[in-house]
């Protein structure tokens, strides 16, 4: 490889080998979320000392098509049968959703300074990689949405499966899907339509157009069961790593000072976010009459397969807890730009 070359590359290399080294170790560790949160934390760690990393657009959009085909392959003629007997749920849900993300968005502005397009894109209760999307097509502050939005995912996908943990015998570490795998032709197929989608997407400035487009090709075939089946693991997995490394990118350049602030305003977020949740949740269970414990863990901001896994653990309804976290993504692909319209982007 010519010098020139590798010098571009070299980058990019260092930053998926730490990524790569960041996910084994936390797998190995049996660390929730490892794929996303090791890279992230790994790669966050080299680029605060001065370490050079980068993914390249072809890459991240590569990577953003992946994660919407998986995000919409959770989407199927079950799931939205099964919606329409929650319309109640799902409206309290979205409403907790843009409370959420409303009242962090005033408190990463007013307390913490923040302009309002990061505080908002900061205080979004998931979608990570939507978000981060988003804030690079904005310019908004990508490094301190990415610390924040990573403290709140750690702190939600650390906490819930430990005290799990600790009380029951469950294993909480991450597990390849079990069920029907979307083919290697359907896999094709989706891809490059997404790929297409994306591409037109991108050219009328549409934000994260490459995820919005896997996701809405991912839904259609789903939905019809014309591509049943999940995302490979190694290819979905790939793409979290990916993703993550992603995330640990934007630390680079940022100082200690901005990882203190960011860290405290993802714990008061967090914090924030477990408290309207559940308040919702209480009341949404006392005028729909379902069971607490399902609606406080189909609320919660956390990861969908481990909410989904939490569910499982306590006996909730998988299906009524699957539909309002994808449900929740979706709202946030709508709330997001609508929020941010509205403050005057």
């Amino acid at each position: 490889m010519a010098p020139n070359m590798w010098q571009q590359f070299r980058p990019v290399f260092v930053a998926l080998l730490i990524g790569i080294i960041g996910a084994t170790l936390t797998w190995w560790f049996a660390v929730p979320a490892p794929f996303l949160t090791g890279p992230a934390a790994f790669v966050s760690v080299a680029g605060v000392l001065g370490v050079k990393c980068h993914i390249p657009p072809i890459l991240r959009n590569a990577c953003f098509i992946i994660i919407g085909l998986v995000l919409g392959s959770t989407i199927t003629p079950e799931i939205l049968s099964a919606a329409a007997a929650w319309p109640l749920s799902l409206a309290g849900m979205c409403v907790s959703v843009a409370l959420v993300m409303l009242a962090g968005g005033t408190m990463f502005q007013h307390v913490f300074g923040m302009d309002r397009n990061t505080a908002l894109l900061a205080s979004s209760p998931g979608h990570l990689s939507y978000v981060l999307s988003y804030s690079v097509d904005l310019g908004a502050g990508t490094a301190t949405i990415s610390v924040i939005q990573s403290m709140r995912v750690l702190l939600l996908t650390l906490a819930v499966p430990a005290a799990v943990a600790l009380l029951t015998d469950a294993d909480m570490t991450m597990r390849a899907p079990v069920g029907l795998a979307l083919s290697s032709v359907s896999f094709a197929i989706l891809a490059a339509l997404a790929a297409g989608f994306g591409s037109v997407l991108a050219k009328v400035k549409v934000p994260a157009a490459y995820l919005i487009a896997g996701m809405i090709i991912s839904s259609i075939g789903h939905a019809t069961n014309t591509t049943p089946g999940s995302v490979a693991p190694m290819v979905s997995t790939a793409a979290f790593v990916v993703m993550g490394t992603l995330i640990g990118t934007r630390f680079s350049g940022v100082t200690l000072n901005t990882l203190r602030k960011a860290a405290v305003g993802g714990i008061a977020l967090t914090l924030i976010g477990l408290g309207i949740s559940i308040g919702a949740a209480a009341v949404i269970s006392h005028f729909s009459g379902l069971p607490l414990i399902d609606v406080i863990i189909a609320f919660a901001p956390g990861g969908l397969e481990t909410m989904v896994a939490m569910g499982a653990i306590v006996g909730a309804d998988p299906a009524y807890v699957a539909i309002h976290h994808v449900g929740r993504l979706f709202f946030l692909s709508v709330f997001v730009p609508f929020a941010l319209s509205r403050s005057g982007t």
